[in-house]
């Protein structure tokens, strides 16, 4: 299949008159961009990769708005998690597929492409003895092959309470595997993948998984030479970071780097309260810091240290974690926006290479997203899978935009969804702004609204 991009956002510049070559596969085998191609379905909108979601919680969807009200005089991310915790143990597979195929058909509207789908919503019911079912992962996998979205499954290890609380409170049931009921699902989930589903392995964070079991689990995926994405909760909370600094004697993210091996497969998500000691190490670790800035709002847990960071040429992804907005934009913007705040300066993010905020911004959470989701997506280029969207050029926000502006207008200009069109994998999921399944996904949902909210 030949596809023609009248203007589009190739890895750090435009170009006219693009023609791409996809395999019936979904990858791109060729990409020419040296002369007008006269053979191809012509996108005439402005086209640009599509975005890796890096942090999912899918179930957390249901309960978007349903935690702003307070409930005690000082409402934090610990009062909002017993919330959380109240739908966790109710939804059950089948829901949790509805759920998660209106969250994605969400996620691929506004234009994200593929998602990590950070999983820790392990068993169908309350836990019992053995070897865990697949029920609520085969739900998850359901809902991303009925979208479209690209998957990365990500069975998060989850075993204690807390640092200094072994056992887990009966309300974390759902969450709790031993290690040999971890691998047994780990190594059952490796055997779904294909061509759109990928796993990797995602420890829930340092206080639900003890340093020995951390060690344990990375000795097995060394042992069978198992390369995949590996992610983590770090730091998210100035508590999380005062109770490991009493009790481990150093701060989450510092007791991380010095006691394991971090490389290009790990991903620390949130790592909201830092050190410079910290910023730097992890900036020059080559992992990737996975922020959620809409989410880390909501809960009131801070703003990364993004300036430093970046100009410590650290890679960076997004994702929508509780998914109160579903909306790439939102959060690159929101991104930006945070710094601008807290330095009472604006255009914090352009840099000598690139002065365009909102180029820099897609273009690193685009490379930093591909990374952290272990798939070959980071930019329109052979090789890569052919995961692109189109913007509505005739849209009154985007109008007569030339290209070098297109992604500021697109990130800074508003609220209204300007993706038009969608494709992931080389197959055309959102036609102008619409999915395919869409009736059907929606009526699902609303039925499973229905029945939680009985």
């Amino acid at each position: 299949m030949k596809v023609l991009l009248d203007t589009c956002r190739l890895p750090g510049r435009n170009s006219e008159n693009v023609q791409l070559t996809i395999s019936p596969s979904g990858e791109i085998e060729a990409l020419d961009d040296r002369e007008s191609p006269a053979e191809g379905t012509l996108i005439e909108d402005y086209a640009l990769p599509g975005m890796p979601n890096l942090h999912s919680h899918a179930f957390q969807r249901v309960m978007a708005g349903q935690a702003e009200s307070a409930m005690k005089n000082k409402d934090d991310f610990w009062s909002w998690r017993e919330i959380m915790y109240d739908y966790a143990n109710r939804v059950t597979p089948e829901q949790l597929q509805a759920i998660a195929a209106q969250l994605y058909m969400e996620m691929l509207k506004s234009g994200y492409t593929s998602v990590a789908e950070f999983h820790y919503l392990h068993h169908a019911g309350r836990r019992r003895p053995g070897l865990p079912s697949t029920e609520t992962a085969d739900a998850i996998i359901a809902a991303a092959e009925e979208t479209g979205i690209g998957l990365t499954l990500l069975p998060a290890l989850y075993m204690t309470a807390d640092f200094d609380k072994p056992e887990p409170a009966p309300r974390q049931g759902r969450f709790i595997n031993d290690m040999e009921s971890f691998f047994s699902l780990f190594e059952r989930l490796r055997n779904r993948e294909n061509d759109n589903i990928k796993t990797g392995i995602a420890f829930h964070s340092l206080r639900a998984v003890p340093a020995r079991r951390l060690r344990e689990t990375l000795k097995i995926l060394a042992d069978e030479r198992i390369d995949c994405p590996i992610h983590i909760h770090i730091a998210e909370t100035l508590k999380e970071v005062e109770t490991c600094t009493r009790l481990k004697r150093l701060s989450p993210v510092k007791w991380l780097f010095e006691n394991i091996d971090i490389d290009h497969r790990w991903c620390l998500v949130h790592a909201t309260h830092l050190t410079d000691w910290e910023v730097e190490k992890l900036a020059k670790s080559d992992c990737v810091a996975g922020l959620c800035p809409t989410t880390e709002a909501n809960l009131g847990d801070g703003i990364f240290r993004f300036e430093e960071y970046i100009n410590a040429n650290g890679k960076f992804g997004i994702g929508s974690d509780s998914h109160i907005s579903v909306n790439p934009v939102e959060e690159l913007r929101w991104l930006e926006y945070g710094q601008r705040l807290i330095s009472n300066r604006r255009n914090i993010s352009a840099t000598a290479g690139e002065r365009r905020v909102g180029s820099f911004l897609w273009d690193n959470a685009v490379s930093g997203g591909a990374q952290a989701l272990g798939r070959n997506i980071d930019g329109l280029k052979p090789g890569n899978r052919a995961d692109l969207l189109a913007l509505d050029g005739d849209h009154p926000l985007l109008y007569d935009k030339q290209a070098p502006d297109m992604l500021n207008s697109f990130i800074f200009s508003g609220n209204d969804n300007l993706v038009k069109h969608v494709m992931v994998g080389g197959k055309w999921v959102i036609k102008d702004g619409a999915h395919i399944h869409e009736e059907e996904i929606l009526a699902r949902f609303k039925k499973t609204i229905r029945e939680l909210n009985q």
